[in-house]
């Protein structure tokens, strides 16, 4: 039974500084730091102006960075072999490509919003789970963004954590090519300890939704099924696409101006699952804040098994290893579970009673090894602080 540790973020800071000066030969500047997260609910809504409700986790990743005398950008990784170099004037939308286009793609959003970002030397380490739809493209993202944002003088505002989770979004969209939703990055840069964050992406507001599981003895078990998950592959923007497609079918101006009956009247049967989904997810947002501020758990617990069913059936996106840990995860005693993130492989959450941390974990790693499936990783989702500055 396998748990994934956040670390100790005072020993990564103090990793990620070493290996900096191994790297280039001269210290930090600056260490900035940022969360991964997990959806707790509101699934492929972000991008069709509706609700989610993510949590950022106390796995991070952390950007070491320096400024440089010239134009030119390095940055390396713990998790990678092979230095990326360039300028610049050079790095934009389709370059670089493959895990620098993340961090380089931010100097190039912020620079296109009118920031002043020198040539820097740049190291990365994480603890966020590579792959497994917890957001590690935007811990990465957001990690660089506010230690850039020291270098260059901006004060950590809300507007500003705004502006930036916006830089980020763009330099995942425009540089890197996977077309997400801003989710990620919005609960990265303005999460809260002990809180979910409620997202609205129509209104373009959030509010902070009180997490508090300990008193109910429930825990948020994540379970990583290590079955490799890609935002640039194809099924995202296809999913997406869909449901452009409805939304110009109906003229409305996104689905969440839709409701089940102008979609059951869809006369595209995949185009019309895809927007049931949506459409029925923007709801289940809505009762599981609810549910989650009257401490209704066992209601919460049905919301995650109408989500996942939804995700499963109408929007194609989850996997027999995604199936396998929710039905497992409620079998072995949790109040609900469900697939969390873009799909196509990833993990998936449950909330489960304390005392059934272990049991549900080792019922899980059974199913998979029983039904062949590489073994799967667990980690515990504790409601996190959002991306900072790493004090020395």
């Amino acid at each position: 039974m396998a748990f994934v540790s956040p670390g100790v973020p005072a020993d990564l800071v103090h990793a990620v500084r070493a290996s900096f000066r191994s790297a280039y030969g001269r210290p930090a500047d600056v260490v900035g730091r940022a969360p991964g997260r997990v959806n707790l609910i509101g699934e492929h809504t972000d991008y069709n102006a509706g609700l989610c409700l993510p949590v950022a986790l106390p796995h991070a990743t952390c950007a070491a960075v320096a400024r440089r005398d010239d134009d030119r950008v390095r940055i390396a990784s713990r998790q990678e072999p092979r230095m990326w170099e360039g300028d610049l004037a050079s790095s934009g939308p389709g370059h670089p490509t493959e895990w620098a286009s993340y961090a380089a793609g931010v100097l190039w959003a912020l620079r296109e919003a009118g920031h002043a970002v020198p040539g820097l030397d740049i190291y990365v380490d994480g603890t966020v789970p590579l792959g497994a739809g917890l957001s590690s493209s935007a811990a990465l993202e957001c990690s660089v963004a506010v230690a850039v944002a020291k270098l260059v003088g901006l004060e950590p505002s809300d507007d500003v954590r705004r502006e930036l989770a916006a830089a980020c979004v763009r330099a995942e969209t425009e540089v890197a090519g996977a077309p997400t939703g801003g989710m990620d990055q919005t609960v990265s840069l303005l999460a809260r300890t002990d809180c979910a964050l409620l997202i609205d992406f129509d209104e373009h507001s959030t509010r902070q939704i009180e997490l508090d599981l300990e008193p109910a003895g429930l825990v948020l078990l994540v379970t990583d099924t290590r079955v490799t998950h890609s935002l640039n592959d194809g099924g995202y923007a296809a999913r997406r696409a869909d449901c452009e497609h409805a939304v110009a079918r109906l003229g409305v101006a996104s689905l969440r101006q839709a409701d089940l009956v102008d979609v059951e009247g869809l006369a595209d049967e995949r185009v019309r699952r895809r927007a049931r989904h949506v459409v029925s997810e923007i709801a289940r947002v809505e009762l599981a804040v609810r549910a989650i501020e009257d401490a209704d758990w066992a209601r919460v617990g049905d919301l995650f098994e109408q989500s996942h069913a939804s995700m499963r059936d109408d929007f194609e996106i989850s996997c027999p290893e995604l199936d396998a840990a929710v039905e497992t995860a409620v079998e072995a005693g949790a109040v609900g579970a469900r697939m969390t993130g873009g799909g196509f492989g990833g993990s998936s959450v449950a909330v489960v009673p304390q005392e059934r941390v272990e049991a549900v974990a080792r019922a899980i790693d059974a199913r998979f090894a029983a039904q062949g499936f590489r073994a799967p990783a667990h980690l515990r989702a504790v409601p996190s602080a959002p991306a900072g500055i790493c004090a020395d």
